[in-house]
This record gives C-alpha cells, structure tokens and sequence, in this order.
C-alpha cells in the first residue's frame, strides 16, 4: 500500500470537470485507489464517489493505492492535482 498527501490547488476543488480527470487517470492503474479527506474514503474510479467528498480548494487529501502499480498510480495523480487540472 503506497501513500500520499496532496494539497488541493485549484480553487474549485474537485468538481465535475476535475474529478473526471482524475478518475480517468486513476483507471489507467491496475491498482485499487482511493481518495480519503478527513476520516472518509472512497474509491478513486468512481465520479459519484470522489464528488461526495466534497473536496474545495486548499484541502489536503490523501491519494493511497494497493496494487502492482501502486506507486506510478499515486505519483501521477498527485501530479494532476498539483497541476490544478490546467485550470
């Protein structure tokens, strides 16, 4: 298992536009992968998952995954969310 926190950078966080980027990149991964903000995770590949969160600019997350690409996995998207998803 293979984690990592991130800051949020974009300003909106992860709505719809974000959030589909981000599960399209974490289906990439053979890994399983979720997304956790504060006590509450979910599953990384699912939209309705990540948007229940709720997550907002400036909040720090963790990207953890378990599997056999699991450090490319959070790599890359921890990378994304740096990134502030070009917006």
């Amino acid at each position: 298992m293979y984690v990592k926190e991130v800051l949020v950078q974009n300003q909106v966080g992860l709505h719809a536009r974000p959030a589909t980027f981000f599960i399209q990149k974490a289906n990439e991964y053979k890994s399983s992968i979720w997304v956790e903000k504060e006590e509450r995770r979910v599953n990384a590949k699912s939209l309705l998952g990540v948007l229940s969160l709720g997550i907002v600019g400036g909040t720090t997350i963790k990207i953890i995954a378990d599997g056999s690409d699991e450090e490319e996995a959070v790599g890359s998207l921890v990378k994304l969310v740096q990134s502030g998803f070009a917006e």
